[in-house]
């Protein structure tokens, strides 16, 4: 039976991972979260007083970044792969709003991109997968049969991250919410090492007005297109 790449990038809080669990699930394909990857660095250096609103230490993020591992672990239960930091399930710590101020900054390493990006390369070696990010079409799956490239208002994607956040139990502020997206969408676009950029083959999904259930008929018809023309 054929299987395919799937490359979804785009925005924050464009509903990347949603769809990717959706697609994967419906596909029996491979999901991987490469922005809990990212998120996970980043959580460790928190926790390592690597990184405040003050100081980031760079070198020695790199320096310990042997130290880091980050798998993931299938969960029966929530129909998802969890992520581990070290051995340690991480998936809620990671996305808290303070993380989210932090990850984009901690993206820009190269040295960090270039453990991420290899260890992502692996997972998808056999196809079958399903992966979305910042640069996955551009730099970790060049080659892959469908990339969809992800997008939406800021003040959209804003409400919808307020929204979750709330839902968890975070106290939060749509304003900081709003801030902290345009602030992410300028460090992604604009870092030197793997911006985040539309791949020219990508196809533009804007959801700005689209229910999840339209959204996932519209790229299903993609995927199953893709699939028809690499038979």
């Amino acid at each position: 039976m054929t299987k395919i790449t799937i490359a979804i990038d785009g925005y924050s809080s464009t509903g990347k991972s949603t769809i990717a669990k959706q697609l994967a699930k419906h596909l029996g394909y491979v999901y991987v979260d490469t922005g809990a990857m990212y998120r996970a660095v980043t959580y460790y250096a928190m926790q390592n007083g690597l990184i405040n609103d003050s100081d980031f230490n760079k070198e020695a993020l790199i320096f310990q970044l042997p130290k880091i591992e980050i798998t993931f672990e299938f969960n029966s239960k929530l129909g998802f792969a969890e992520v581990y930091l070290n051995g340690v399930n991480v998936e809620k710590d990671i996305r808290t709003l303070e993380v989210s101020s932090f990850v984009s900054k901690v993206s820009t390493v190269s040295e960090v991109r270039q453990k991420l990006v290899e260890q992502q390369q692996k997972f998808g070696k056999n196809k079958g997968v399903v992966m979305d990010g910042r640069d996955i079409g551009t730099v970790v799956f060049p080659d892959a049969e469908l990339k969809l490239f992800m997008t939406a208002s800021a003040e959209t994607r804003a409400k919808r991250r307020f929204d979750e956040l709330i839902e968890r139990g975070d106290k939060v502020i749509y304003q900081d919410v709003l801030k902290n997206v345009e602030e992410r969408d300028y460090i992604d676009s604009n870092r030197d090492d793997s911006p985040l950029v539309k791949a020219y083959d990508a196809i533009e999904i804007d959801n700005s007005n689209m229910t999840l259930k339209d959204q996932f008929n519209k790229i299903l018809k993609l995927v199953k297109m893709t699939l028809e023309d690499c038979e």
